[in-house]
């Protein structure tokens, strides 16, 4: 086993050697073919050490976190958490490419803290605000709204307080590590 492999086994919980490439978890990942990198190829780059790789993928910016990789692995396998220790490992590397999306992700956070769910349009906003990449996606954007997929107003859940403090635990944590918190 590689170093790199045992890192993320270890700090995300999840039993990335159990692998076997049946790929269920791409078809059945919402986002798998807008990316540059599928669920399966995460974890087979993973169990092949190709670290650099993974950082520099713009891809591991686009998991949403719903978790159907898990619900369709055989092992149970979050592809969501081990991209959430690549993300941080990237964050903290500070070495992100401009095709790299750590806005999305920011935005996605900030809509969860501010709304308790994420607001889609509103993340979108603010996404396009950050990264100036206002244009990129108009149709697509287009064809969402008409569908229905884009809420005007934000639907606020019930227990949002509760999220805002999460995400002040997270903060104090990463303070207290000498990291940056997302909050």
């Amino acid at each position: 086993m590689n170093d790199f492999l045992e890192l993320l086994e270890a700090e995300s919980g999840q039993p990335i050697s159990r692998c076997y490439q049946c790929k269920k978890c791409s078809g059945g990942c919402p986002v798998s073919s807008y990316t540059d990198i599928r669920p399966h190829q995460v974890v087979r780059l993973a169990q092949l050490g190709k670290q650099e790789e993974l950082l520099a993928s713009p891809g591991i910016w686009y998991c949403t976190g719903c978790m159907t990789c898990q619900a369709r692995c055989p092992n149970g396998i979050s592809i969501s958490a081990i991209l959430d220790v690549i993300k941080a490992r990237a964050l903290k590397a500070g070495d992100l490419t401009a095709e790299s999306l750590p806005f999305f992700h920011d935005c996605f956070l900030a809509s969860v803290r501010h709304h308790g769910r994420v607001f889609e349009l509103g993340m979108v906003a603010g996404y396009k605000w950050r990264s100036k990449r206002w244009t990129d996606d108009k149709g697509l954007g287009a064809r969402m709204f008409l569908k229905g997929k884009l809420a005007l107003l934000p639907n606020r859940c019930s227990n949002s307080r509760q999220i805002r403090e999460i995400f002040q635990i997270e903060v104090a944590l990463r303070k207290k590590e000498g990291g940056k918190g997302n909050g």
